[in-house]
């Protein structure tokens, strides 16, 4: 037996589609070859009774001879091999046989009687009366002149044809008994080769569950089972990195986080202790101060994170001059650029408004995140471009560095989260992907290009705001400062009523 499942279910319905489909096909062709074997012998019969006819009835007016003379004429010139003849009077009465002569036997009212009294070539099939025999039975009337009018009736016995049908019906089932022995046997190797290798992959996927990610589905399955077998190693491997990264980034974030809450653990405790100069402390405060202000900057990066992934971000949208806000963010990190002799330069048309529609502080962040890093992996007395410029109705802000640049296998993962191409320079690894969500936020899009050793070039594009929705936008926020400020003119006035 079949046990429940995948493989009985396919087994079950090639079964009994191809036992359908045989079973009709053997219906029409016993259908076909009983229709051909009765048809031959109706043609048989009455091709002889027309060729006898032709010949025979001019004969027989011309010679006038005596009715029962005629009659025995007929039995022997219309005589045919393996059937009986009849001949029949109009009323039909049985007045001649080639077996016996029978005037008392019953009225025939046969339909092929009926068809030949009507002038065509009548057929019957049907059990002879007293045997029981199927017989065929084919008339037509003869007409030998005056009133020598008769019905000539062919009968002949069905036996051996439907012996010879049964046989081939016997024989059509025992062939279709061995195709359904085949195709029974084809349809179980079928449904094992689906099954086993879903019943392997999902042993594979019950252990990934139970947290074995280190298994893998082994085997050459093809078409879909092989892409589902693919996509779930894929899968395992994903998460293996993926918690990989998550090590790293626990790890990374726990020495981000200690060294300056070390730094101000040290020197809060050493400032407790007193007895130091004022130049000493002064410094103790700064180092305090710089190393919270760290710390801070950490925390709102996950924060941030945390929102985006939530989709809790909100924005707080405007008009923004992307021009300004990159010259903002040059002015910001100027410092840190002195400090490293790195030359920062921006290209842009100063008379042009390059306004869209945004959050200033979000995008500030998102640029200040790009311009950081290509400092931070530049080298000394390298130069940084900056550009700004509007192509097809998108504001496109690029950032060039001559610095270390990305691999090619590292520039694929660079934006994905927690990732960091070097632990060493510190950091969550979430900056990239915090910026790419917040472009994508402003409908925009991000894209790097870099070659290890060369630099990396940086280009966020985002959609241009049009004059009139700059005056529209405009507009808006005046009134609202309006009606803020009669609010704040009214409400004094309101209390003192009260």
């Amino acid at each position: 037996m079949i046990k429940k499942g995948i493989t009985r279910q396919i087994v079950l319905h090639y079964f009994i589609v191809v036992f359908l489909a045989l079973l009709l096909v053997e219906f029409v062709f016993m259908l076909a070859i009983q229709r051909y074997y009765y048809e031959s012998i109706y043609n048989t019969i009455s091709t002889h009774i027309s060729n006898s006819k032709d010949f025979f009835e001019p004969l027989a007016r011309e010679s006038n001879t005596e009715d029962g003379k005629n009659l025995s004429k007929l039995l022997v010139n219309l005589a045919l091999d393996n059937t009986e003849l009849e001949i029949l009077d109009l009323s039909g009465h049985v007045v001649a046989s080639s077996t016996a002569f029978e005037s008392d036997r019953a009225v025939l009212q046969t339909s092929d009687i009926q068809q030949a009294l009507n002038g065509g070539m009548g057929r019957w099939v049907g059990r002879q009366p007293g045997t029981g025999e199927q017989v065929m039975a084919v008339s037509h009337k003869f007409d030998l002149g005056g009133e020598n009018t008769y019905v000539i009736r062919y009968l002949t016995s069905l036996d051996n044809v439907n012996s010879k049908l049964l046989f081939m019906g016997m024989l059509a089932i025992a062939v279709g008994i061995g195709v359904l022995a085949i195709v029974l046997i084809i349809s179980i190797g079928m449904a094992n080769s689906i099954v086993r290798p879903i019943n392997n992959i999902t042993a594979v996927s019950a252990q990934m569950a139970r947290g074995r990610l280190d298994v893998r589905v082994k085997g050459n399955y093809k078409h879909e089972l092989g892409e589902l077998a693919s996509t779930l190693n894929f899968m395992a491997h994903e998460i293996v990195r993926s918690n990989q990264i998550k090590d790293d980034f626990i790890s990374s974030i726990s020495h981000e986080l200690r060294t300056p809450l070390t730094s101000i653990k040290g020197w809060s405790e050493t400032l407790d202790s007193g007895g130091y100069d004022p130049e000493e402390t002064r410094i103790g405060m700064g180092i305090i101060s710089k190393e919270t202000e760290r710390l801070i900057g950490l925390v709102e990066e996950m924060l941030d994170f945390s929102k985006l992934q939530q989709n809790q971000m909100k924005l707080v949208k405007g008009t923004v001059n992307i021009r300004e806000i990159v010259q903002e963010t040059m002015l910001n990190v100027w410092a840190k650029a002195e400090q490293k002799q790195v030359h920062l330069k921006l290209e842009t048309d100063e008379t042009r408004a390059y306004n869209v529609h945004g959050d200033g502080n979000r995008l500030k962040q998102v640029f200040l995140n790009i311009v950081d890093n290509a400092i931070k992996f530049s080298h000394e007395n390298s130069w940084i471009f900056l550009s700004v410029k509007e192509v097809n109705g998108q504001i496109i802000a690029a950032v060039q560095d001559t610095g270390i640049g990305i691999s090619e296998e590292h520039l694929i993962k660079v934006r994905d989260r927690f990732f960091q191409v070097n632990h060493q320079n510190g950091g969550t690894g979430l900056g990239l992907a915090i910026t790419q969500e917040l472009v994508e936020l402003h409908e925009g899009t991000i894209t790097m290009q870099s070659e290890l050793g060369t630099g990396t070039t940086v280009t966020v594009s985002l959609p241009a705001l049009q004059e009139e929705e700059t005056v529209e936008e405009d507009t808006v926020q005046n009134n609202e400062v309006e009606d803020k400020l009669t609010s704040d003119l009214t409400q004094p006035e309101s209390g003192q009523n009260k």
